[in-house]
């Protein structure tokens, strides 16, 4: 059955696209604040360790909520490590960081999700989308608080 939800067939695609890149860069965020959680050492370990696991948990939620949107658009959700892999712009990391370098990296990596939303938005908005640009407003909010607080765990 041919979908009719006042979004064309081209414009969802676009958003689609967006969104796609998006549910990368937040799974590939998801996997490294995890792998931080596990493996933070040093003087803020209970800090960090606790503070990783609330960002993992909220971003579990996210990528279920941002691949459900896809799917309501019609699309498939990429879901897989090599889709991901093709599709995020956050780096994997080469070993295990040191706790105020997994700050940075976090805060590079939020930033780059960041970025992918503001991306998107423009598809959503030309759209009339205000499903996802609802989730993309949230989503910045979220990730521009997070960027906030772990930068003012790194002054000096």
């Amino acid at each position: 059955m041919e979908m009719n939800i006042g979004i064309n067939s081209e414009d969802r695609k676009k958003i689609v696209g967006g969104l796609n890149h998006f549910l990368a860069d937040t799974y590939t965020l998801y996997l490294k604040t995890h792998g931080y959680h596990w493996n933070v050492t040093g003087p803020m370990f209970d800090t960090l360790h606790t503070m990783f696991m609330t960002q993992y948990t909220e971003l579990w939620n996210a990528i279920d909520e941002i691949a459900e949107r896809i799917r309501a658009l019609g699309e498939y959700a990429p879901a897989g490590y090599a889709e991901f892999a093709k599709l995020t712009s956050i780096a994997e990391d080469k070993g295990v960081p040191k706790a105020k370098e997994m700050l940075r990296n976090l805060v590079e990596a939020n930033e780059t999700v960041i970025r992918t939303a503001r991306e998107t938005f423009p598809a959503a908005e030309t759209a009339g989308d205000q499903v996802t640009m609802d989730l993309l407003t949230q989503r910045l909010q979220i990730h521009e608080k997070t960027t906030w607080m772990m930068r003012s765990l790194l002054a000096e």
